[in-house]
């Protein structure tokens, strides 16, 4: 690769890791044209310095901040300084293995725009972790997915170690916080194609691990302030209140036709309730899921509409397949909590409601309307 590269290593109290990572930076990119740029959070073990001393045999500059704190806001700073055509980024730690960077650098010369190191694809993985760092890896990339449409194309968008074409975010406003500025870049970037490479994400042999309760609630605030800024947020109202609107045609259709319309109530067990009610809430979970699939379509996910009849009832039979799951987890809940257990079935019903819509929004928004 002609360009240059710009490896940005945000740092905070990393001085016994700063040597070795210099070292196999330089052996991994020595055929490429390349700047290291430490971004240093004023260290009070010294790493800054020890890291500006190795310029004069490594092409290594340091910039220390003073008054900021954390690693997604580092990045940012350091692509304020970086001269590269191709910026880096990875950990300072050596948790991700600097020999990875020629396959990364190799992807984005196939003409990828952004290429990641991931731990979730054929060939990579976690070394030592325990079970429950896997479950909290696993369930904040389903966070992701769910939430931010856009990081669907990567298995692994919380990989801290990656490649990107500095024209990825030329014209982007990036406004990290917390440690996953990955997410701002497939969120707020502008980009083609992502390729991801397999890494083995290793143990730590030296210094603390910056793992906190802390940055997993950053975390979610950074989701929130993705979701915000992209209008996913607006989007989320919006499918909740069509979903509102489907609860007020589910709940009402069910006590005009268990109250007005002949059909008997669920809890009634005298006169043969279960069959009758059942029907009843059949016919009003059908009826609210055809309502609701339109007023999503043109108003939730305007924006992925796609044109002709085909295309609509194609979309309509995944929303209703999705939808009668649903409906039958609402008509599990409800005969449990009213037959089984005892609870008044208006009660009973809103219940099952409420977790049904929830099963809808979640595979609907992830598979009737892909981004």
């Amino acid at each position: 690769m002609n360009k240059t590269v710009s490896l940005i290593v945000p740092t905070y109290n990393e001085y016994d890791n700063i040597v070795p990572l210099v070292e196999r930076i330089h052996r991994a990119l020595s055929p490429h044209n390349y700047e290291i740029l430490f971004i240093d959070d004023d260290s009070a073990d010294g790493t800054a310095e020890l890291a500006s001393s190795l310029s004069a045999k490594y092409p290594v500059r340091v910039i220390v901040r003073k008054d900021k704190r954390g690693l997604a806001s580092a990045v940012v700073d350091g692509l304020s300084q970086a001269s590269g055509d191709v910026i880096a980024v990875i950990d300072a730690d050596l948790q991700h293995p600097p020999e990875v960077l020629p396959d990364l650098l190799e992807a984005i010369e196939k003409d990828a725009d952004i290429a990641v190191a991931s731990r979730y694809v054929a060939g990579g993985g976690c070394q030592g972790w325990s079970l429950t760092r896997r479950i909290m890896s696993k369930v904040a990339i389903i966070i992701a997915h769910l939430l931010l449409p856009a990081t669907r194309k990567v298995s692994d968008p919380m990989s801290g170690f990656f490649v990107f074409r500095k024209g990825v975010v030329s014209n982007a406003r990036l406004n990290p916080s917390g440690f996953k500025i990955l997410l701002e870049i497939l969120m707020i970037g502008k980009f083609n194609r992502v390729a991801e490479v397999p890494f083995i994400f290793v143990t730590r042999e030296r210094g603390e691990s910056k793992l906190s309760a802390r940055q997993q609630i950053d975390y979610l605030k950074h989701v929130y302030s993705l979701m915000r800024r992209t209008g996913e947020l607006l989007r989320f109202i919006k499918f909740c209140l069509v979903g509102g609107s489907g609860v007020v045609v589910n709940y009402g259709l069910y006590w005009i036709l268990t109250r007005f319309a002949g059909f008997t109530p669920l809890n009634d067990m005298a006169t043969g309730g279960i069959i009758s009610g059942n029907l009843a809430l059949c016919i009003s979970i059908e009826i609210s899921i055809i309502t609701n699939f339109i007023l999503n379509n043109y108003l939730t996910f305007a924006d992925r509409n796609v044109r002709g009849l085909k295309a609509f009832f194609s979309r309509l039979l995944n929303f209703n397949l999705i939808c009668l799951i649903g409906g039958l987890i609402q008509i599990g809940i409800a005969n449990l909590l009213t037959v089984i257990i005892g609870v008044y079935d208006l009660i009973s019903i809103l219940i099952a409601i409420a977790v049904a819509t929830l099963w809808n929004y979640l595979l609907n928004s992830w598979w009737t309307w892909k981004s």
